[in-house]
């Protein structure tokens, strides 16, 4: 393992990018990984991940990051999120057109189509540069194969709900290319179709007693989760409980980066009109 130790930032990067430039102008092999820094690897999880991408004959292999988290509540966020990511999963996996994805705890990616796609280079200024590299992979034309981590990858980036609303406040409105009124069409849509599930049974309908049990259908695919982790179904159970708290923690980023004009990354402010115009959309 050769270190590669940065003493300054230029102008124009955020600091993870430009590191992850330098470490991708260092490497010498036919491909290479991009984990976040508090990640834990299985020892056989690269082997297998070059396996996949010798039989399908993709450029880029991308896996969810496992959890540990402290309470119940926090295993019923991490299945919401996993749900969420599902379709993006299968539509990269089906190499259905317009489908791209890239997850920063393990972003394995063949050295001549990271060049070919511009690389970090032309994500200097990018929050979600995870997800915006599959993007750019995709737009090269490359094959991406995405997967549940699960203890294959961990992250520790949060163990309860507080935690995890905190770590991805920088990360939502990004991740909407901060776009205020897509925050807020999440927020009204989320307010409705929860709004509806709560006042819907009073109603004595059926469409209102139907508007009441329809979003505990989203605890069946949490359940296959659940039982991909090992965890007990009792996450399951409540995760439906926890999407009002995802809308949440989108607001809540929109909110902290606009009132704060900007994102603060470590020890770094980033103005927001800097990062709005050199988002990768």
């Amino acid at each position: 393992v050769q270190a590669v130790h940065v003493g300054s930032l230029p102008d124009g990067w955020l600091g993870k990018c430009h590191a992850c430039h330098l470490g991708a102008t260092a490497a010498t092999g036919d491909w290479i990984l991009f984990t976040d820094a508090d990640c834990w690897l299985k020892p056989d999880v690269i082997a297998r991940a070059l396996q996949v991408a010798d039989r399908d004959a993709a450029d880029h292999v991308t896996l969810t990051p496992g959890v540990v988290p402290e309470t119940l509540a926090a295993r019923a966020w991490h299945l919401a999120f996993l749900s969420r990511l599902a379709g993006w999963v299968a539509g990269v996996n089906r190499d259905r057109p317009g489908a791209h994805l890239g997850l920063g705890a393990f972003n394995l990616v063949r050295a001549s189509a990271y060049r070919d796609c511009g690389g970090y280079p032309a994500l200097r200024l990018t929050v979600v540069d995870d997800v915006k590299l599959g993007l750019l992979l995709h737009r090269a034309g490359k094959r991406t194969r995405a997967f549940i981590g699960g203890d294959d990858v961990e992250c520790h980036w949060g163990t309860t709900v507080p935690a995890m609303i905190k770590v991805m406040e920088k990360n939502y409105f990004a991740a909407a290319d901060f776009r205020v009124a897509a925050v807020v069409a999440a927020g009204l849509v989320g307010t409705l179709v929860f709004g509806a599930a709560v006042v819907g049974p009073w109603t004595g309908t059926a469409a209102g007693i139907a508007a009441g049990l329809a979003p505990w259908s989203l605890a069946l695919p949490a359940a296959v989760f659940a039982r991909r982790l090992r965890w007990s179904l009792g996450a399951a159970a409540i995760t439906p409980l926890l999407y009002p708290v995802l809308v949440y923690a989108v607001i809540n980023s929109a909110f902290v980066t606009l009132r704060q004009g900007g994102v603060r990354w470590r020890d770094t402010f980033y103005p927001l009109d800097t990062l709005r115009s050199g988002n990768v959309r």
